[in-house]
């Protein structure tokens, strides 16, 4: 060891940030475990460091006590006047114990502790720069891909991208510009991990947020969204402002707005619909582009949120969708169960129909005798 020890140890705080003297307690500490294991040594010891020299030593940490009954922790009070009179039972005296070939040990700790410090402080400081960036939209270049990820330069760090968070209808090339959600920033024992997605559903948000001022600003709310990545989304949307239309103005004039995230999203199709406090209004407008008739709740269970909706029959594939997608997308945007049936297997809805309209009637005549009633009483006071 030497002053150029301290000289690295000082270039490192300057450029890493690194507390010189938290390096130096860690060597030492390092040390004292190879000495024990290295020389057999189970004696209390402790290292030294000269900042001047650059140089370790190592002493072992004896006990002054009137008889002594173990040599390597023990030291006789008679032994400890001969060195200093001033010495009494109970003081500890430092006895320097450092091996010959101690010097190449301290060099390879040395070594090996500045190495994972420095990895802990990179790491450190990719977590404390990324964090902020949890939830948010960057742009990224891909730089390779395994069977497993998707690797992103971010910045000066390399994302992951796992299988499950890449777009199913996109191929990623070396040197491509793709933007991303950062979905987790943190660490392990290989170091900082930084994990971004292309299919999660904030994804989209944030692209709204960037496109449509409204949204950015929060006139025009994000109430909920179901994705399925590549494919299709729904949004649902509801504005504070009443005379905003939420949907119009994330739709953009002539679709404008909503283009520029689906050519993002590389031709998914985008549903936005508006949010409605009423149930069975936004389960209808989830359903969309399919009209529906009428939307029933069952009320067994009420933990369960299961919804009856009737449809044209016409309009029955429609709402359900490709593969049951639409009506999967609706479920999952309203948070309701939703069975859809035709309206020709839904006898009782015409029923139904059919009495309320009858009431009326009934109102109407059982009005028309009480009114033809009335006359024949003027009739009968007169004629008296």
């Amino acid at each position: 060891m030497s002053k150029e020890l301290v000289g690295a140890l000082a270039a490192l705080e300057q450029e890493k940030g690194i507390q010189k003297d938290v390096i130096i307690d860690a060597i030492k500490s390092a040390l004292v475990a190879a000495y024990k294991k290295n020389y057999n040594q189970a004696q209390n010891v402790e290292v030294e460091f000269d900042e001047k020299k650059g140089t370790f030593k190592v002493n072992a940490v004896k006990t002054v006590v009137d008889q002594v009954q173990d040599s390597r922790l023990e030291v006789s009070l008679q032994d400890a006047l001969e060195i200093n009179k001033a010495y009494e039972v109970g003081d500890e005296i430092r006895f320097e114990v450092t091996p010959k070939n101690f010097g190449r040990i301290a060099a390879q700790t040395a070594k090996q502790v500045v190495m994972q410090r420095l990895r802990e402080a990179e790491r450190n400081h990719i977590v404390d720069e990324y964090s902020q960036y949890q939830d948010e939209l960057i742009t990224g270049t891909v730089e390779r891909r395994d069977n497993r990820f998707v690797y992103v330069k971010v910045g000066n760090v390399e994302a992951i991208m796992p299988h499950g968070d890449q777009m199913p209808n996109e191929h990623y090339r070396p040197q491509d510009r793709i933007r991303v959600l950062v979905t987790k920033v943190g660490s392990d024992s290989k170091g900082a991990q930084i994990v971004v997605s292309r299919t999660a559903p904030d994804l989209v948000k944030r692209l709204f947020e960037e496109e449509v001022p409204e949204v950015y600003n929060g006139t025009v709310e994000i109430v909920s969204i179901a994705r399925e990545a590549g494919d299709r989304t729904k949004i649902a949307v509801r504005s504070s402002n009443p005379d905003i239309d939420p949907v119009g103005t994330c739709v953009g004039p002539r679709g404008a707005r909503v283009q520029n995230i689906v050519n993002e999203l590389g031709g998914e199709n985008i549903d936005v619909v508006r949010f409605e406090e009423d149930p069975s209004d936004f389960i209808a407008n989830a359903l969309n582009p399919a009209e529906v008739i009428a939307v029933q709740f069952s009320e067994d269970d009420d933990q369960q949120k299961d919804a009856l909706v009737i449809v044209p029959d016409y309009q029955l594939s429609l709402a359900i969708g490709k593969k049951g997608q639409n009506v999967r997308l609706a479920a999952r945007l309203t948070g309701y169960k939703i069975d859809i049936r035709p309206e020709s297997e839904v006898e009782f809805v015409d029923e139904d129909s059919s009495q309320a309209a009858d009431e009326p009637a009934t109102d109407e005549t059982t009005s028309d005798d009480a009114a033809a009633a009335e006359p024949k009483n003027e009739t009968e006071s007169d004629e008296e």
